[in-house]
């Protein structure tokens, strides 16, 4: 079940903001839609999330699927003429995606050879080989090699590699920020909560969701400042706040991203 809408031709302005690079053909980026309906529920106006991808094509496409909402643009279309072609679409848009979000469930995540899986902000393929319990990673080709044994479950080599991936990220990422406030890391450690992506405290340190490895760069910044920031401040007052600014200047916009995609994070 996929809505496709195609343009020939888009155009008008639109003021450009909260932009996160996944590579060199794709971008996410949130938007503020205002939805007539929601106008009228007095619910104003909503952030949705997007992934951009510019291509050979002529024309500008929407696409609302189960991976959410996905623009195909040519190559030199501009940012304010893409989201100007968005809002004139904008009721379309947020229909189809309440549609989406009412009746699709994200399943356990399928290991199979080819599959894909977002790591980091970029698109992996994962491919599956008789083997004896081993992981490569091959960064140039983007492929995630999984070597199993015959008859082993190879979602959990796959959940334990990312793991693996994902705690050396963070701890760098911890790391940099510790030194800008000036504090030691205290330990770090994972954790697979259903709800939380990140907690503090003086006694056991920081733990941070492991599948925060599925969002893009900028989102994991976000909670790894967020949970840094409680090292000097223990509340979310206006002082803590400005202690995750001053780690990351546009928090906001990461948090609004993040708070966007959540619900896309795969189940493995």
């Amino acid at each position: 079940m996929r809505q496709t809408m195609r343009a020939i031709d888009a155009s008008g302005y639109v003021h450009l903001n909260r932009l996160v690079l996944l590579s060199r053909e794709m971008i996410a980026k949130v938007l503020d839609l205002t939805c007539a309906r929601h106008h009228e529920e007095g619910a104003g106006a909503g952030i949705v999330a997007y992934k951009l991808t510019r291509s050979r094509r002529r024309t500008i496409g929407i696409t609302i699927d189960q991976r959410g909402l996905r623009i195909g643009a040519p190559r030199h279309t501009g940012l304010q003429e893409i989201e100007s072609f968005m809002r004139l679409h904008t009721d379309w848009i947020c229909r189809k995606l309440d549609e989406w979000r009412a009746s699709a469930t994200i399943g356990p995540y399928v290991v199979h050879d080819g599959a894909t899986l977002p790591v980091i902000g970029e698109t992996w393929a994962v491919r599956l080989a008789r083997g004896r319990q081993r992981v490569r990673w091959e960064d140039a080709a983007r492929e995630l090699w999984l070597e199993v044994r015959g008859g082993a479950d190879p979602r959990q080599l796959l959940r334990r590699s990312l793991q693996e991936k994902a705690l050396k990220h963070f701890c760098d990422r911890a790391q940099s920020y510790a030194l800008r406030l000036g504090r030691p890391l205290p330990p770090l450690a994972l954790s697979s909560a259903h709800s939380r992506w990140g907690s503090c405290s003086h006694r056991s340190g920081i733990r941070l969701n492991w599948r925060l490895i599925h969002l893009p760069p900028a989102q994991i910044d976000y909670v790894v400042a967020h949970e840094l920031a409680h090292l000097i401040e223990m509340n979310h007052g206006a002082r803590f706040w400005s202690q995750v600014e001053r780690l990351l200047p546009d928090y906001q916009s990461a948090r609004d991203v993040l708070k966007a995609l959540a619900a896309t994070v795969p189940r493995i």
